[in-house]
């Protein structure tokens, strides 16, 4: 039977605040190497960004976090570029919880075919924060991911956090509350295109990790 890519039951609670400890807090080691699927996907230094342009109108723009989970960035970035997320539906959007999107399917059962081990880190899931769905399974992450509204720190090392929302975060907030449980459910808000930004080194610290402060899958 196929697993439904779901994340954990949350209790919302919390203040806003910002991704933000130190940078070589949440480094991954130097010997991490890239699957061999996403070779060439992401270079090492280069920052990254993603724009995320809605069907219905708005866009938001990612920051991709390439030093902390090298290969869900590589991952991402790939089947962007493959227009893969092009045409895909946000179909799992719960109020005060996450918008889940990613599967060409829109039923949370669907993927790219393969999946990728955890990288799991430090970082804290809060509003804005971009991680991956998974099943049960720690290392079944596909092509879904999900943005939290509000902090979920139950998700915290237990799904791969990949990236934030840097600017957008209203056009986010809109996105419609679909439940795919309804039957039937209401249609999701689509997504038009996500294209990537690839930024080269400038000689500074990498612009990919979030710098210092100065399923199961989401079912509610």
């Amino acid at each position: 039977m196929r697993a439904i890519l779901l994340l954990l039951t949350v209790v919302c609670a919390g203040a806003i605040t910002s991704i933000a400890s130190a940078a070589d807090e949440h480094r991954v080691p130097a010997n991490v190497q890239l699957i061999d699927r996403f070779q060439g996907a992401i270079e090492p230094g280069h920052s990254y960004e993603a724009t995320v342009q809605m069907a219905g109108g708005g866009k938001f723009r990612l920051q991709l976090f390439p030093d902390v989970a090298p290969n869900h960035v590589a991952n991402f970035v790939s089947l962007a570029q493959k227009k893969f997320y092009d045409g895909t539906t946000f179909h799992r959007v719960l109020e005060g919880f996450m918008a889940q999107g990613g599967d060409p399917t829109g039923t949370g059962m669907g993927g790219p075919g393969y999946t990728i081990p955890a990288e799991f880190s430090t970082l804290k899931h809060e509003r804005g924060t971009v991680s991956m769905a998974r099943t049960m399974d720690p290392n079944s992450a596909g092509s879904q991911f999900f943005i939290c509204f509000a902090p979920q720190p139950r998700l915290d090392g237990q799904y791969t956090i990949f990236g934030r929302v840097v600017e957008g975060m209203e056009v986010v907030d809109k996105i419609k509350r679909r439940d795919p449980e309804m039957n039937p459910p209401d249609p999701g808000d689509a997504i038009q295109t996500v294209t990537i930004q690839d930024h080269p080194p400038t000689g500074g610290p990498s612009s990919s990790t979030p710098s210092p402060k100065k399923k199961s899958s989401p079912s509610k």
